[in-house]
């Protein structure tokens, strides 16, 4: 029997190897995931996904899922074998969000600690704050980081759903060594069929 019991430094819920985000060793393999390298998502009615470029390198450095009248936008990073990277990601992030004249304060979420911000919303978006949850899981060495914008920020039918689809995200880490806080290569979508 395996002891899921987080170490000090792990932030993930106690039963984050059943109920997701998920390594690649646990998830279910016969199911129609879209893959993107780093992370494999899986279709459900009303989801669009859109990746988001860097565009000096070309480099696929996030994905966007628009879901539940939200946003969910996820990173892969790995980490190191030791233990995760939410805790003081989330020390980061919000010092990032007070630099940028936002406010957030750290509440306990349906996934564990997460961050709740209200940020200077971007300039396409007119002025003002926009509401966002920062949300974060240690794996098996790696770290997987989201923020939820729109509905699912503040109303909770759509904060379950959201939170459901970040639960179902199966990370693939693969075995190449990787810096700790590197983002795991993503890339464009192969799937089964269609999404």
């Amino acid at each position: 029997m395996t002891d899921n019991t987080p170490t000090p430094q792990e932030s993930a819920p106690l039963n984050r190897a059943v109920d997701g985000p998920f390594d690649d060793s646990e998830a279910n393999p016969v199911r129609p995931y879209i893959d993107l390298g780093g992370i494999k998502i899986l279709p459900r009615e009303g989801l669009n996904l859109r990746l988001e470029v860097e565009e000096q390198s070309k480099r696929i450095v996030a994905v966007g899922l628009d879901y539940a009248d939200s946003s969910l936008q996820v990173q892969p990073f790995a980490a190191p074998r030791s233990g995760g990277l939410w805790d003081e990601t989330r020390v980061q992030l919000r010092d990032q969000v007070k630099a940028q004249g936002g406010r957030v304060e750290e509440r306990e979420g349906s996934l564990g600690k997460e961050l709740l911000a209200e940020v200077p919303a971007a300039a396409n978006e007119g002025s003002g704050l926009r509401l966002a949850r920062f949300i974060g899981i240690d794996g098996p060495r790696w770290f997987l980081r989201g923020v939820i914008g729109g509905a699912a920020a503040s109303d909770p039918d759509a904060a379950a759903k959201v939170e459901d689809l970040f639960r179902s995200i199966v990370v693939v880490r693969g075995s190449s060594p990787m810096p700790p806080r590197d983002l795991i290569p993503l890339r464009m979508p192969s799937t089964p069929g269609t999404a």
